[in-house]
This record gives structure tokens, C-alpha cells and sequence, in this order.
């Protein structure tokens, strides 16, 4: 089974649909994101994904009044989320942006507000971040939409994974095994999860959200029959702010993206044959016929 995001086909043998995560790297600002949309474009990817909150709602309460420190100054953790949230004007010139160069993009609703903001600008589909996954009411706003639904699993249970797949349906539904670890480390990866999310939701795509250093884990991802591959970018891991550590820069997130088709091109089709390229060292090297 397939799901279609925009001009994209997940699964179904479909080339991995390579999500480029921009999140909150932009920092807050306009600029940093179309920068970080022309990565994303320039390197391959079929969309960018942002996160959208209404942060009266979906800070927990206990951080609200917690101080932070920012570039802006210190602030609470309340002010903070208010200082980098994108609003109407500033998703329209972004994600016109991305729709110039050609690029799906949606973003991560953490509550049903921000769900019905992001359809109202007419989102080609939606994600649920990991941390949502145990969020009912917003999950059944998501599946009310009736758009493709792109479901994270870290820091999950499968008792909650299974909770979420009931709420969210199967039809329009992709699964990206996950662990929110930032940036995660190869013990924590558990990539063997892959096949196991696949045969417990049969027919569902399953692909790879993935926090770690390097490119290793997302390309073995791949290997191992992955249909998405999301990763966060940044312009530079050395920014401010929690996600960049984890995210890749330009040139890693290029070569990743090169890499994974690379990977596709590779796996085959499991039918034994003699390639034409063999045929040459085969006349040569082969001493005795069949």
C-alpha cells in the first residue's frame, strides 16, 4: 500500500521520500528558513517539514516560568516559545517559498489549534511529532482532516503506538520508527523495529525518523526497506538552539540524499541473472562451461 503526499507516492516501491526537518533551526527567523529550504531543494529532498504550537497550550505547565537563555536574552521558556514561532504571515511567505522550489512542506501541529492553522493554509498533509503521540484529542482532529498522517514513534510504548495507529485509522498513514534521543547514540537506534513496525501494521509504509550524528543509521534505514527518511538540517550545528547538534548541515544532508538513491539503485530486485557487465570477465575468467 501507498500513500500520496502532493506529487510524491511513499511506499509501494516508491524512491524513499526524503523529509528534510527544519523544525525551530530557523531560529525564528524568515531568512534562516528559505536558506534552509534552498538545502533542502538544492539537495534533493521532496519536502521540508517545520513545527507549529499555540504555546499557551503546548508548553507543560511546570516549564512555562522557566528561565532560559537566549540570544534575545534571558527569557522564560514561555517567552521563548513565543519568540521563535512562525505566524500566518511569515508560513505563507515560507511555505510559497518551498512550493517555488519545489518542495512539499507541512509541519508538526503539538496541539488542535495549530492543527486547524495549518489547515487553513491548505498543508499538503500532516506530522505527529513523537512527544504527540499520546495526544487523542489532537490525533482525532488529524484524522478528521482527512489528509495523509506521518506518525513519529520515539519515546513511545507499543501499547501507545498501537492507541495511536486505532485513533489515527491506516488508510492515508505512514510510520517512521524513531528514537528521541538528541542526538541519539547507534546502542539506542534499535533498527530492528523497521520490520517489526511493517508486519505488525501490515500495508502501512513504514520509514526512519533519525536524531543521530553521521549518515550511517539512515542509510542502513534505507537497506532495510525504509520508505521516508526525515532528518533535521541546520546551516550550521554550532547555532543556538537544542535541535542543531543533532541536525545535519548542508553538505551531509547532500550527501545523504545522494547516498540513499544510491542504496535504492543498489537493492535490486532479489532475481539472480548475469549482469551485461559480467559477460566480458565471465568469457574471459570461466574455465569450464555449464
Amino acid at each position: 500500500m501507498s500513500v500520496t503526499i502532493g506529487a510524491s507516492r511513499i511506499g509501494g516501491g516508491a524512491p524513499a521520500f526524503v523529509i528534510a526537518e527544519i523544525g525551530l533551526n530557523h531560529n525564528g527567523s524568515v531568512e534562516i528558513a528559505k536558506q534552509l529550504i534552498d538545502v533542502a531543494a538544492d539537495a534533493g529532498a521532496n519536502a521540508v517539514k517545520f513545527q507549529k504550537r499555540t504555546p499557551e497550550i503546548a508548553t507543560p505547565e511546570h516549564m512555562r516560568d522557566t528561565p532560559r537563555e537566549t540570544p534575545w536574552g534571558t527569557m522564560t521558556y514561555l517567552e521563548y516559545r513565543h519568540r521563535v514561532e512562525f505566524g500566518r504571515d511569515e508560513y505563507i511567505e515560507v511555505g510559497d517559498y518551498a512550493t517555488m522550489r519545489g518542495l512539499e512542506w507541512f509541519a508538526s501541529p503539538w496541539d488542535v489549534p495549530s492543527v486547524e492553522f495549518l489547515e487553513d493554509l491548505g498543508v499538503v498533509a500532516h506530522k505527529v511529532a513523537s512527544a504527540s503521540v499520546t495526544d487523542i484529542e489532537m490525533l482525532d482532529a488529524l484524522r478528521e482532516t482527512g489528509k495523509p498522517v506521518i506518525l513519529s514513534t520515539g519515546m513511545s510504548t507499543m501499547d501507545e503506538i498501537d492507541r495511536a495507529v486505532e485513533t489515527l485509522g491506516t488508510n492515508n498513514l505512514v510510520i517512521l520508527h524513531a528514537t528521541s534521543t538528541y542526538p541519539m547514540e547507534p546502542e539506542e537506534a534499535n533498527m530492528r523495529m523497521i520490520p517489526v513496525l511493517r508486519d505488525r501494521f501490515a500495508g502501512v509504509p513504514v520509514g526512519y525518523s533519525g536524531h543521530e550524528r553521521g549518515l550511517q543509521i539512515s542509510l542502513a534505514a534505507v537497506a532495510m526497506g525504509a520508505v521516508a527518511v526525515e532528518r533535521h538540517i541546520t546551516l550550521d550545528r554550532t547555532m543556538w538552539g537544542s535541535d542543531h547538534a543533532a541536525s545535519l548541515e548542508p553538505g551531509g544532508f547532500a550527501t545523504l540524499v545522494r547516498d540513499i538513491r544510491i542504496i535504492e539503485a543498489a537493492r535490486g530486485d532479489g532475481v539472480k541473472k548475469v549482469f551485461p557487465g559480467e559477460e566480458a570477465p565471465k568469457a574471459k575468467l570461466r574455465r569450464v562451461p555449464a
